[in-house]
């Protein structure tokens, strides 16, 4: 990549193909990392297949398992990821850039970081009965049991998240983000073994239904101590490639001076944000957990009743199938888009904002209003495939999939509204707004209890999908205060245009359904779950080519921005080539082709302004985008930030435009000042400076 000196900065591009360049690498970043998580989400989707095919999905061992594994992600989330996200991995981003690449200042904070984690870890683990008598109601002392089996097997997941967190931005403050994108495949893959050593010794669960009566430590191993073994490998992984970038890391004590109280300061909205709303996810979870031991108490009865109640692990599969839209395309955008938004803020161009959160919602919404109208048509041969065999488990799950399919679009625009919040460097809004949906949350979690036990989960649904619709309404009140208008109009005529195209194309898979027999009981889509697959392949693509052909119809033009990474590719490829007719036009235009790399995706910010639903750890979380240091990778010039890179300068006043906080107050994590990089007093370097 050709690099340019500081006299000669980077050209500032003006006029629409100018626009249209930035729009495209922006595309492109996002394709590669939905590509990404493509991959993960698949094998993940394999996992659960598999769980449930060895526990059963309506059986009370799954539910148990699926409460204690989602039990490290979530507390890591609660009392430290707040802080990894916000405070550490700014410092390590700018700490990278001194001289020694950041070795002493990032070998003390992963000294640090590790002890931390190490207590915190070995304290929760320690303290896993009352940390299921906390996050649980109603468990018999049998279940209980079984629960802080899986826990203490579980709970050391708490530690290897932390350093896998720690371990990717060292790597992607350094340039190297493969990594951190193949590190959590690695993970499903380990789980998937365990289970599938667990169905090829033990069974599986149609044939040889495995209860907590026959349910032994062996089984505990295979199948909770894969999935810790799965997370330790992936975080084991990165530390390949961070010893082949020879910082030299090693433990370090003395942390005066490291700058981690003041960014702590800085950081108290966001890291009070992130603590709300996860304290209101885990009563709503404790809360899931009552139907789950109904359901024993009348299986051990004997009544049949029993298998009409849905547990925790049927909400749990639904959700990671809602989620699916949301993490491929809405999340890979909305991280590319921040930084258009970051510029645009700094700048103080409302008008460059808000064009930019309605290009993220346009483009977004072709894939999240055909997903949630794709799922809602699916609901039936999704919940029979991901059903164990079990048709009335399958029939629960289609049940609940149909109640958050239709909510996937609100999600998604609420994540891409919160994004102008974060930008604007405006984090006390963002609690304001988490701090009303929890308090709904759990107001609405509280009466749910008191509902009949089979409509449990079925309630805790509808919660959801009420609370993402009342999250996108009050960020938009919010939003018109500081963008004095939304794009409304124009907003609204492309999701009606695509709404329609995604009606049509439901219709379309109607039909199809009809003619493979899913409306009927004993048809051929719930005969088994190689029948339902088959009907997901065989109606999924007539749905998709439906809703393509009346997009084309409604002349939707936002589908070509989404598309535009898989069908500019091979136009780029021939522009490029010297013989062609295009490239000879473009260099009797005197213009040269510069591969410019992708912009960097911040860290996610994602501090729960929208429930959390899923419990799986979410790698994304913690993998930032490429590497931007290089001057011609920035499409406005050069970044504010004294030492290059994509942060602005730590020192300068805020500029963010107003909000209920003030404007003068930074960005936690973003403008943490702690001095020159590589000239911290406390930290005598090893290496000579250069000059």
């Amino acid at each position: 990549m050709k690099t340019m000196s500081s006299a000669k900065p980077a050209p500032v591009p003006s006029g629409s193909a100018d626009s249209k360049a930035v729009q495209s690498g922006e595309a492109r970043s996002s394709a590669v990392m939905a590509a990404g998580t493509l991959v993960s989400r698949f094998l993940g989707f394999a996992k659960t297949w598999m769980l449930a095919a060895a526990l059963g999905l309506g059986s009370t061992v799954n539910d148990t398992f699926i409460n204690a594994n989602n039990l490290p992600n979530l507390i890591f989330l609660l009392v430290a990821g707040g802080v990894f996200n916000a405070v550490l991995v700014p410092q390590i981003i700018k700490a990278s850039k001194s001289p020694d690449k950041g070795a002493d200042y990032i070998s003390r904070l992963l000294t640090l970081a590790v002890l931390v984690l190490l207590v915190l870890t070995l304290l929760v683990t320690l303290l896993a009965p009352s940390v299921i008598q906390l996050t649980t109601q109603g468990y018999s002392p049998q279940q209980k049991a079984l629960a802080v089996s899986f826990a203490f097997w579980c709970l050391p997941q708490i530690f290897f998240y932390g350093l896998y967190a720690l371990l990717t931005q060292v790597l992607n403050a350094h340039g190297a983000f493969g990594p951190a994108m193949w590190a959590p495949i690695i993970n499903n893959i380990v789980a998937i073994a365990g289970l599938g050593m667990f169905i090829a010794i033990m069974g599986a669960n149609a044939a040889n239904p495995h209860t907590i009566d026959n349910w032994g430590s062996f089984q505990t191993i295979l199948v909770a101590g894969f999935s810790t073994i799965g997370v330790v490998a992936q975080t084991a992984i990165l530390l390949i490639p961070v010893f082949r970038l020879r910082l030299g890391l090693r433990p370090r004590f003395g942390w005066r001076g490291v700058g981690l109280g003041h960014a702590a300061k800085l950081s108290v909205w966001t890291l009070a944000t992130a603590a709300v709303g996860q304290l209101a996810f885990l009563y709503v979870m404790r809360i899931a957990t009552i139907p789950g031991t109904e359901r024993l108490r009348l299986q051990q009865a004997g009544d049949p009743a029993a298998a009409s109640i849905p547990g925790n692990a049927v909400l749990e599969v639904a959700s990671q199938l809602y989620l699916l839209p949301h993490s491929i395309i809405a999340l890979s955008l909305a991280t590319v888009l921040f930084n258009r938004m970051t510029r645009a803020s700094q700048d103080g161009d409302r008008a460059a904002l808000r064009s930019a959160l309605s290009h993220g919602l346009r483009t977004m919404a072709v894939a999240t209003v055909f997903g949630a109208l794709a799922l809602f048509a699916l609901a039936g041969p999704l919940g029979m495939f991901f059903s164990g065999n079990v048709r009335q488990d399958g029939v629960m799950l289609a049940q609940t999939l149909t109640i958050l399919a239709l909510s996937t679009p609100f999600m998604s625009a609420n994540f891409m509204m919160s994004r102008v919040f974060y930008a604007n460097e405006d984090a006390r809004t963002p609690f304001f707004i988490q701090l009303v949906l929890a308090m709904v949350n759990v107001a609405a979690a509280f009466a749910i209890q008191f509902l009949p036990f089979d409509h449990i989960i079925f309630a805790i649904a509808i919660l959801y999908t009420g609370g993402n619709i009342l999250s996108v309404i009050v960020s938009a009140i919010f939003l018109r205060r500081l963008l004095g208008h939304l794009d409304g109009p124009r907003i609204a005529s492309s999701y009606i245009r695509m709404g329609y195209a995604a009606l049509g194309s439901a219709l379309a898979g109607a039909v199809a359904l009809w003619l493979l027999g899913s409306y009927s009981p004993d048809g051929f889509a719930w005969s088994d779950r190689i029948a339902a697959l088959v009907t997901i392949v065989v109606v999924g693509p007539v749905m998709l080519a439906a809703y393509f052909l009346l997009l084309k119809l409604f002349r939707v033009t936002e589908l070509e921005d989404l598309l535009q990474p898989l069908l500019g590719r091979l136009r780029r490829r021939r522009a490029a080539e010297p013989g062609t007719e295009a490239g000879s036009e473009a260099l009797a235009e005197g213009t040269t082709e510069v591969r410019r790399a992708p912009e960097r995706a911040t860290i996610s910010v994602d501090t729960g302004l929208i429930p959390r639903i899923s419990g799986e750890f979410d790698a994304a979380s913690f993998r930032a985008g490429p590497d931007i240091r290089e001057e011609d990778s920035f499409p406005y010039g050069r970044p504010a930030g004294p030492e290059g890179g994509y942060l602005p300068a730590e020192d300068l006043p805020s500029t963010a435009l107003g909000g209920l906080g003030r404007g003068d107050v930074p960005l936690p994590g973003r403008r943490t000042y702690q001095g020159p990089a590589g000239h911290n007093p406390y930290f005598p370097f090893s290496r000579k400076k250069k000059k």
